[in-house]
């Protein structure tokens, strides 16, 4: 699968282009591996996205998830709003990630 232009950080440079086998085609070419729990983390993040029209700070998503914030840090083993949005195709995270 070819995937779109994607800027210096690894985002998509138009949103728009996004789709879930894209999202899963960038995170293979980065070597970030997408279990079923982070991809249900990408998807919710999209939902908060679509219905908010921002990217959730950390502790905003995980209230959105019902999960403890600790545990998301544990999961992805990095600030999780950065790889969640980079490929969930949302734009970059503002706030602390």
């Amino acid at each position: 699968m070819e995937i779109p232009e994607r800027d210096g950080d690894g985002y998509l440079a138009n949103m728009n282009s996004w789709t879930p086998e894209i999202g899963r085609a960038m995170a293979q070419a980065d070597g970030f591996e997408l279990d079923e729990v982070k991809w249900n983390h990408i998807l919710k993040a999209r939902e908060f996205y679509e219905e908010e029209q921002t990217v959730p700070p950390i502790r905003k998503f995980a209230k959105f998830l019902d999960e403890d914030q600790k545990e998301l840090f544990k999961i992805w083993m990095t600030g999780p709003m950065k790889p969640i949005t980079k490929y969930g195709g949302l734009p970059k995270p503002t706030g602390c990630v």
